[in-house]
């Protein structure tokens, strides 16, 4: 099956779901479903996107010019995932936690709209990484549109650029709290010193970047073909600079580059993983 075929097979899947909410983060593939949703059930689609010390006010930012481009009605939450019992300590379930929270949250704000389901952007490609929050999103009863048609993140990226959203080159993102090796202990200083250097590695004009914690020291990953530009002796310095003040003691790339889920390459050493 083609991706145009899958594309098809999306609208007909949400098409029977009849009227929806959204989970939105305004990232590639929450983006590309909240248009396609839209384009099938127009008013019978509201956006929900949660606002956290875990979600970047960058992101936040753009969901709301997203949806506001398009005149699709958005609601706005708090969703604090460091208030829920046990996330702060950044256990291996903590996106278990996380997404149980949210989409109970999402699940009553489309019950008081009348709106019959919840869907959510996860994407086919996400099966073959770690992510316990998937079985939150299965107990709940929220729907995966993207996954069922079998669309994977690169046919995302095609077809939203076929539709002109803007949205289709976005680097990838997740929540700030990936960026903390399990056990590590997540607070809103530590949020902030990770949502800070990201910024400052952004707007130095690097593309794709994670800055993981690893107490005084901050591992950054870019995509390789962007490592020259760094390992510029002045480029080096500024970085180094900044992140002191930030309140990292070391900087250190990672040669390996970028990927997502790096975090979890250690895990096939924990038991029941």
């Amino acid at each position: 099956m083609d991706m145009y075929e899958k594309l098809e097979s999306l609208k007909s899947n949400i098409r029977s779901l009849e009227s929806v909410a959204v989970a939105f983060s305004g990232g590639v593939d929450s983006s590309f479903l909240l248009k396609v949703a839209y384009d099938v059930l127009g008013e019978n689609v509201v956006a929900v996107t949660a606002r956290s010390s875990t979600y970047p006010e960058r992101e936040y930012r753009e969901a709301v010019e997203f949806a506001e481009s398009y005149g699709i009605r958005h609601q706005v939450i708090v969703s604090e995932e460091l208030e829920v019992e046990g996330f702060s300590d950044n256990p291996i379930n903590r996106c278990y936690l996380c997404k149980n929270e949210l989409f109970t949250k999402i699940k009553d704000i489309a019950q008081k709209a009348n709106l019959k389901n919840v869907i959510e952007g996860s994407n086919y490609d996400d099966l073959a990484d770690f992510r316990p929050g998937l079985a939150a999103v299965s107990e709940l009863g929220i729907a995966s549109p993207l996954r069922e048609a079998l669309l994977t993140k690169e046919e995302i990226r095609v077809l939203s650029k076929e539709m002109g959203l803007k949205t289709w080159d976005k680097p990838s993102f997740a929540c700030l709290s990936s960026r903390f090796p399990y056990g590590e202990k997540i607070t809103v200083e530590r949020l902030r010193m990770i949502d800070q250097a990201e910024q400052f590695l952004l707007d130095l004009g690097f593309k794709q970047v994670r800055v993981r914690y690893h107490g005084d020291i901050a591992r950054i990953e870019i995509h390789e073909k962007e490592f020259a530009k760094l390992l510029n002796p002045e480029i080096t310095q500024i970085i180094y600079t900044q992140f002191q003040q930030i309140g990292f003691l070391y900087a250190a790339l990672d040669l390996k580059g970028y990927r997502t889920g790096s975090m979890n390459e250690g895990l096939h050493n924990k038991p029941g993983i």
